[in-house]
């Protein structure tokens, strides 16, 4: 890697490369990327799936895109979920491109994990990796991927195991993330049930027949149209009280 004159070599030069949209690969200077639509780029990298391996590939569909996002390990699935469940999140991409940069010896690169753009149009990189598990080269992967996103104006962060509590309503009200799971005639007597503080389950059983209330009123949950206390404190369950949510969720 070549770096132009003129730049700072206090802070790293970085140079991107990605897929486009019409999927030839590009490699530019950092900031001429800066409004690039990371969101919308497909993986630079594929996810694969081989017997013995220790983590896990797959895809997610991702109820915020109504598309597929890929994830490398159940801890990056589960940090999906939990972008895909907040309200402030409008785009995300996995593995969107690969930064480069020289250490000094040689040329290095890391692809982040999840390029990520928030409902103001701001946009954050997402890298997932439990505390234990940050070795040196990783910690290095990070600060450079922290001080170039300074330099394009993207927040980042390197986030690792979340609350197990949180994660476990999120994972659960995920199978209710489909629209198909509201249905106009429920969740209007669901609406008016919620006006007040109800337990879930009588608040359900208000509504009509449960089994059609109950993903209804999930899905409701999901969007945040809805609002149960202790989401992070408490498990779900029949009689944790439920309310129409204040803004009116998503």
């Amino acid at each position: 890697m070549v770096v132009p004159v003129g730049v700072n070599l206090a802070e790293p030069y970085v140079e991107l490369s990605y897929v486009d949209a019409v999927c030839e690969r590009r490699r530019r200077p950092l900031l001429d990327c800066v409004t690039a639509r990371f969101e919308d780029v497909a993986a630079v990298r594929p996810f694969r799936w081989s017997r013995g391996e220790r983590h896990f590939s797959g895809w997610y569909w991702a109820a915020t895109t109504g598309q597929h996002v890929g994830f490398e390990s159940w801890l990056e699935r589960d940090r999906l979920l939990l972008m895909d469940f907040d309200p402030e999140v409008k785009g995300i991409a996995s593995q969107p491109f690969w930064l480069h940069w020289h250490d000094g010896k040689r040329e290095r690169r890391h692809a982040p994990d999840y390029f990520v753009r928030r409902t103001d149009g701001s946009a954050v990189i997402v890298d997932v990796r439990a505390d234990e598990r940050i070795e040196p080269k990783d910690a290095e992967a990070f600060e450079v991927t922290r001080l170039a996103c300074g330099q394009a104006g993207w927040g980042f962060e390197r986030v690792g195991v979340p609350d197990a509590v949180l994660l476990a309503n999120v994972r659960w009200l995920s199978r209710y993330r489909h629209p198909r799971c509201l249905h106009g005639p429920v969740a209007d007597r669901l609406r008016a049930m919620l006006s007040a503080p109800i337990p879930l389950m009588v608040g359900a059983d208000a509504a009509g027949d449960r089994l059609a209330t109950l993903p209804a009123l999930f899905h409701l949950l999901w969007l945040q149209e809805a609002a149960a206390d202790g989401l992070s404190v408490e498990l779900l369950g029949p009689s944790t009280i439920v309310r129409l949510a204040d803004g009116g969720g998503r």
